[in-house]
């Protein structure tokens, strides 16, 4: 008989990372014990612990992986975002399709925006290093792109680059995450089309307001 890939030492690695992503990005990694993602595995502490270590190890791993995954995409963009052309018109829109790109992730991985914010909100703060790094390298390497193709077609002289970042960053993950409140008071996210591409047009107005501003 043949062995299957599903029965290579890999596999229950993988569940348990696919597990792990989830309920850290659901509870946090505070509330989140390696016995809770071993029992919804199907595996007890010891396997875990073998397969991916201690839960810092682990938890470091899912926020790797995490990383990587928004690396790539914000990679390709930057790429891109270099290969526009050097007129302010053709920058601007590089810029919107770059935060296009961005928020397009966000909405797809609705896991990675949750485990950053569980993040923001001090959880699995003895773990710093994950901010050193791989967010913080990442945000200054997409805002000195965006400072060179700004500097290149004369716009935004005096753009706080970073900052402008941190803004797509925030508002991409808030929406995909919680969406909007209307005045009914019903929570509307991003299945809601009408609502996104209100959203998609408004990210849009703060970056060119923003060009304009500073310009």
């Amino acid at each position: 008989m043949s062995t299957r890939s599903d029965d290579s030492p890999r596999e229950p690695r993988e569940r348990i990372l696919a597990t792990a992503t989830r309920l850290f990005a659901e509870r946090g990694y505070d509330a989140t014990s390696t016995r809770a993602i071993g029992d919804a595995v199907g595996l007890n502490i010891a396997t875990v612990a073998y397969h991916v270590g201690a839960k810092p190890e682990l938890y470091r791993e899912v926020m790797r992986r995490a990383h990587l995954a928004q690396r790539e995409v914000v990679t390709a963009a930057v790429r891109r975002l270099h290969a526009c052309g050097s007129l302010p018109e053709e920058t601007r829109a590089a810029l919107l399709a770059f935060v296009d790109a961005y928020l397009s992730f966000c909405l797809g991985h609705p896991e990675v925006p949750a485990l950053w914010m569980r993040r923001w909100l001090a959880e699995g703060s003895d773990l710093a290093d994950i901010e050193t790094e791989f967010a913080g390298p990442l945000v200054a390497e997409v805002a000195a792109a965006v400072r060179e193709v700004l500097d290149r077609a004369g716009l935004g002289a005096g753009v706080d680059v970073e900052m402008l970042v941190f803004t797509i960053v925030w508002t991409s993950h808030s929406f995909g995450q919680a969406g909007v409140i209307d005045p009914a008071g019903r929570r509307l996210g991003p299945l809601d089309l009408p609502v996104l591409d209100r959203f998609r047009r408004h990210l849009h107005t703060v970056v060119n307001g923003v060009l304009d501003q500073a310009s």
